[in-house]
């Protein structure tokens, strides 16, 4: 077969890029009798040069989400001659001819939608989202051949909204890469110079960074009953004198856009000294972010909802502990090797960010469960199973 898989999300910066930079470099090893055809944004296709003789590129130059990409992307699907599409992510063009399958990481936007989560004014956030987004998503679940997704949690809503059988849909889990736990570095950049918390990803409202900060704020704030403990990384973990709370920083890492600089708007809002030891540190690529799972105290993922849950597992690859929401698949994808707590409950974040600093055999515990729970996800065996998928299509 010729099969094309739309890559214009190549790349470490968002999950679903991880997802398909990670699948295309692992098909590249396990399939070399198909032929692929790989779809590129035009600042991307520098970043993806084919290993093997059967892959080839092809410039995309529109963007996903648009209405340009409705036009293009039959036209040079139809060029490349496919027998078969893998679309990443929803956005399939009404008009694709070719059959496909689709890539669904979560139904986020029809669970969790909310006008903060664009830059759009009301008119076209409407437009958008309750109209061209739930026609797009209806197509692309319809006519797929098979809809691949990443939890069961994820193929159980799409199940229920859209009223079609659980048999059309393959649970295939990601993996970890092995590039984000090699790291040449050894101190992290940037003005880290306390222990730290870590959270990686982007500032989409549904992320809950608000709640991460406002419960960090109240972890450095004095209080009478704080838990003692001995705490690891570059510093002592607690205040000196008087303040008595816990000294850390909290390192944010993602890539600077319009949500990350309307967070750093609500951390100048909250109008207290401690923000001074909240980081935004933009994006890090593999070498960094390797550095900073490998030195940071705690990972907290404050998500309310997710598809997939990437950041934790490459955390727990790094022997880092997790806490983490336990909304929608989270609990599905770590296992017992989380701390959880319900995101919506400043309490109980605090209380597990509290515990997950300071209980020592529990932090022990955690960390031998991280390892033991990466293992059940592989970039390779990823791959492999999509390639089922093609193979059975």
């Amino acid at each position: 077969m010729k099969i094309g898989i739309d890559a214009r999300m190549f790349g470490p910066e968002t999950g679903i890029g991880r997802y398909t930079e990670n699948l295309i470099r692992n098909l590249e090893l396990v399939d070399r009798k198909n032929e692929y055809v790989i779809f590129l944004s035009p600042e991307k296709f520098s970043a993806y040069v084919p290993a093997a003789k059967n892959f080839t590129r092809v410039i995309a130059k529109s963007r996903w989400y648009s209405f340009r990409e409705q036009i293009e992307m039959p036209r040079l699907i139809n060029q490349a001659k496919v027998n078969l599409m893998h679309f990443s992510h929803f956005n399939v063009p009404l008009l694709c001819s070719a059959p496909f399958v689709v890539s669904i990481h979560d139904l986020i936007l029809l669970d969790f939608p909310t006008a903060r989560a664009t830059t759009m004014g009301p008119l076209f956030y409407w437009l958008k989202y309750k109209i061209a987004y739930p026609l797009v998503i209806r197509n692309a679940v319809s006519r797929a051949k098979t809809i691949i997704t990443m939890a069961k949690y994820t193929k159980e809503r799409i199940v229920e909204v859209f009223k079609i059988n659980p048999e059309k849909i393959k649970i295939i889990y990601e993996g970890v890469a092995d590039s984000v736990r090699q790291t040449a570095y050894d101190t992290p950049p940037k003005k880290i110079t306390k222990s730290f918390l870590l959270c990686v990803g982007n500032a989409y409202p549904h992320k809950n960074l608000e709640g991460l900060v406002d419960a960090f704020l109240d972890l450095k704030n004095p209080s009478p009953t704080l838990p003692l403990g001995k705490g690891e990384g570059l510093s002592s973990p607690f205040a000196k004198g008087d303040r008595g709370g816990f000294d850390y920083q909290l390192v944010l890492v993602g890539k600077e856009d319009y949500f990350y600089r309307r967070l750093k708007d609500y951390i100048k809002f909250k109008n207290d000294p401690n923000t001074a030891d909240i980081i935004l540190y933009g994006f890090a690529p593999d070498a960094e972010l390797a550095v900073l799972y490998k030195k940071a105290a705690l990972y907290v993922f404050p998500s309310f909802m997710e598809g997939f849950g990437l950041p934790p597992l490459e955390a727990m690859a790094h022997g880092l502990p997790v806490v983490s929401s336990n909304a929608s698949c989270l609990s599905e994808i770590l296992g017992n090797a989380a701390l959880y707590f319900d995101p919506k409950n400043s309490v109980e974040m605090l209380s597990a960010m509290k515990r997950g600093l300071t209980d020592e055999s529990l932090r022990a515990e955690l960390r031998e469960r991280g390892f033991r729970q990466i293992k059940t996800y592989s970039w390779r065996q990823c791959a492999e199973e999509t390639l089922e998928v093609y193979n059975f299509v």
